[in-house]
């Protein structure tokens, strides 16, 4: 069996700590570990492989992940654009043939297994997926969730799926009993899944195969064409399979789950203080709120049931309940042109990070950290002139063909339209500042000649 672990996403309930270059997913919301490492760790003892299907923008973050807590995965299949969990799922079983079996689990949950009721489920799974099921997780409900699907069985027969009900009828269909949160977690073989896609949707299992038919296979890495994965129907797994299938189980499954879709679920999930406050701060005549800070001192004062998150570049202030109307902010945010639901004030790219410390009027400042050994891509801009100054470490400097070594405390500066590459040669971080002036600076000005990371 291979944990097949999706981390596609971008969690915009949990705005502004998950944007779409550093998804919840990858973000360490409980101690050192994030949730794509707690989800690899959980799963791999349970499997004889693993694949991980990840955009192609996380692909780099999610190898510095496994590198970082020492995880191992044996393939990777990288989406060049997210088509919704069908399609990532199909392109997952043709990589994997039509014998294996598939537990697919998303890598944004929180799972607790210390109790062995999760593993005792996917036993129980994959013993229905060897007779042919195409296997769903069962959650047991413990209150009227109105952002989940929920399944209605017969035992281990599944009756009917209901997607996001209101208040009155989530708390109908926990009245009937035998009634399930939708966990998003399946256990299938490959050719059942594959097969039920040919019965239901058969232009979507077309496109998923002419897709992977043309992917670049390099080693234990698959990448999908970005012209044949556009051409994917965008549908969820739910709709395109299971919820038209007649060979449907269910397996209960009794661990503490939390699909960590909002920060209600973050609120239960951490411990509170004596007037249920949850997070750091000064709490003075408050009580059940959740605070999110970073560097600076939080104060709430006879603040009752707030969410208050706060972030370098971004302050979120929400009513507990209130948590499913964020992603209209985000959406609100980009359909301004706001840069805030992409990218964190610190950014990760594969060779390193970049910080934005100041911007304005045909100009920006920049702090960029590479990593020992790595390079940007060789490039040019059509918009802006560049002015870099080494802070720590040493940076080589390819500037029109002629290499330059720049040494801390050295600056170089780089004209608009002249190909030029930074790269750190040595064995400890390159810090520099980066001054961006001209007519325009979006992230998008950037023609890439050659990369390491083959980014277009």
């Amino acid at each position: 069996m291979t944990a097949v672990i999706l981390c596609g996403g971008s969690g915009t309930r949990l705005f502004p700590i998950s944007r779409e270059l550093m998804p919840k997913q990858f973000v360490s919301l409980f101690g050192s570990r994030s949730l794509f490492q707690k989800t690899i760790e959980r799963n791999a003892p349970l499997c004889d492989q693993t694949l991980i299907v990840c955009n192609a923008e996380h692909y780099f973050l999610a190898l510095d992940q496994l590198e970082e807590a020492n995880l191992r995965v044996d393939r990777v299949l990288i989406e060049p654009l997210g088509r919704n969990t069908a399609p990532a799922i199909a392109l997952a079983a043709l990589a994997l043939g039509e014998d294996e079996l598939l537990l697919v689990a998303p890598s944004d949950h929180l799972i607790d297994d210390d109790n062995g009721l999760y593993s005792k489920a996917v036993e129980q799974a994959a013993r229905f997926a060897n007779d042919g099921y195409l296997v769903t997780f069962g959650i047991e409900p413990t209150y009227p969730e109105t952002g989940y699907g929920y399944i209605e069985s017969s035992g281990a027969i599944v009756k009917a799926f209901t997607e996001k009900p209101n208040l009155e009828q989530a708390k109908a269909l926990i009245a009937k009993g035998e009634t399930y949160w939708n966990s998003g977690m399946f256990c299938f073989s490959a050719k059942a899944y594959l097969s039920a896609l040919a019965k239901h949707a058969p232009n979507l299992l077309a496109q998923c195969q002419a897709a992977f038919a043309a992917a670049k296979i390099d080693g234990k890495t698959i990448r999908i064409d970005r012209e044949k994965m556009s051409a994917i129907e965008d549908i969820s797994v739910d709709y395109a399979a299971m919820e038209k299938a007649d060979n449907i189980r269910v397996v209960p499954c009794a661990a503490k789950w939390s699909d960590m879709g909002g920060f209600e679920s973050l609120y239960n999930e951490l411990p509170k203080d004596d007037c249920a406050n949850a997070g750091e701060a000064l709490y003075i005549n408050s009580r059940e709120n959740l605070v999110v800070g970073g560097s600076r001192q939080i104060t709430a004062i006879d603040c009752e049931n707030l969410m208050i998150i706060d972030s370098s570049d971004a302050l979120l202030i929400a009513k507990k309940g209130s948590g499913q109307k964020v992603r209209e902010a985000v959406k609100a945010l980009k359909a301004q042109g706001s840069d805030l639901p992409k990218v964190h004030a610190i950014a990760h790219r594969p060779w390193g990070t970049y910080e934005v410390l100041d911007k304005g009027d045909r100009f920006k400042i920049k702090r960029i950290v590479v990593k020992a050994g790595k390079r940007l891509s060789m490039q040019k801009h059509f918009h802006r002139n560049e002015h870099w100054i080494v802070l720590s470490g040493a940076a080589l400097v390819t500037l029109e063909g002629k290499t330059t070594l720049v040494n801390a405390n050295e600056s170089i500066y780089i004209h608009a339209g002249c190909v030029h590459r930074l790269e750190n040669p040595g064995k400890i971080d390159l810090a520099i500042i980066e001054a961006q002036v001209g007519d325009y600076l979006g992230e998008d000005d950037i023609v890439r000649i050659e990369d390491d990371f083959k980014r277009i």
